[in-house]
């Protein structure tokens, strides 16, 4: 039986922000080309076969195409609403960078179109070569999360939160400009069904506390939902730090934190959700 193996590929040479997981000859989740090197030398048993992808997010799924470069016959898994923008990345690109600006080949590196032939297609429900997918908005629309039948693993993106070793701590990341929080409840709902005897986070590692891992996170999304009502961007980034280092054990865990899940970005998506439902119960849009 294949073991899912994590591989740290040490994003901007940081550790505990990006982890791909292996499982035999499928990558979960790559990372960005910028961190492609590491995830290089983690992979075992040689060329991979699958590319599974939860979402199209840079920070999960930038190295896509470079990869299908480097391996032409790599099939990458991706769910329908995100494939576009793998064919064709522009409107991905154009939009991550009014966030990072002109940070972006430093955080992210080469990006490009993978071809229409390697991909594969998923709505959520399938079982394919060993795993279950299951469609899991909230975080974006075009989200999916795994679970690989013979290890009970689910692979769950961002879907499950950010937690990083050691510390254990359990915060949802909401960046613009997808967040819907009743959506992410039932895709919480969905991983629970599931049963996994662990967690495959991309931020960061394996879980295997489920149960409480998931309370956590329903608890986390509802009480930042909250907070992003009564607190401006600013003041929100501010109380997402201090609650990082409230919960961190040592600086580089902080320092760890703040990568994988950005203070700035937090607010603005859940801005975003509360105001797209005010105009939603006000016969706006």
């Amino acid at each position: 039986m294949p073991t899912p193996r994590p591989i740290d590929v040490r994003h901007l040479g940081q550790e505990r922000v990006i982890c791909c997981w292996q499982v035999g000859g499928a990558l979960i989740d790559p990372g960005p080309a910028s961190a492609l090197d590491a995830l290089l030398e983690g992979i075992e048993g040689g060329e991979p076969k699958r590319l599974l992808l939860t979402h199209i997010h840079l920070d999960h799924a930038g190295a896509a195409g470079v990869l299908v470069r480097r391996w032409p016959h790599l099939e990458v898994w991706v769910h329908e609403r995100g494939a576009p923008h793998l064919l064709d990345p522009s409107k991905l690109l154009a939009s991550a960078a009014r966030l990072y600006h002109d940070d972006m080949d430093r955080l992210w590196g080469e990006v490009v179109p993978v071809p229409e032939e390697n991909l594969r297609l998923l709505q959520g429900g399938e079982r394919i070569e060993g795993f279950e997918v299951a469609y899991a908005p909230g975080h974006a629309w075009h989200h999916v999360a795994y679970r690989h039948r013979e290890s009970g693993f689910a692979f769950t993106g961002d879907v499950t939160g950010v937690r990083l070793p050691p510390v254990g701590h359990v915060l949802p990341p909401t960046p613009p400009p997808d967040i819907d929080v009743e959506a992410w409840h039932r895709s919480l709902d969905a991983v629970t069904a599931w049963e996994p005897t662990a967690l495959g986070l991309t931020h960061f590692g394996a879980w295997e506390d489920v149960d409480g891992h998931l309370d956590a996170m329903h608890e986390a999304l509802d009480q930042w939902a909250a907070r992003a009502r009564e607190l401006d961007a600013d003041a929100y980034a501010e109380a997402i730090r201090a609650d990082m280092r409230a919960h961190a054990d040592d600086e580089n865990t902080v320092d760890s934190y703040l990568q994988a899940m950005p203070p700035d970005q937090q607010q603005l998506g859940l801005e975003r959700y509360w105001r797209k439902r005010a105009e939603r119960a006000h016969g706006v849009g």
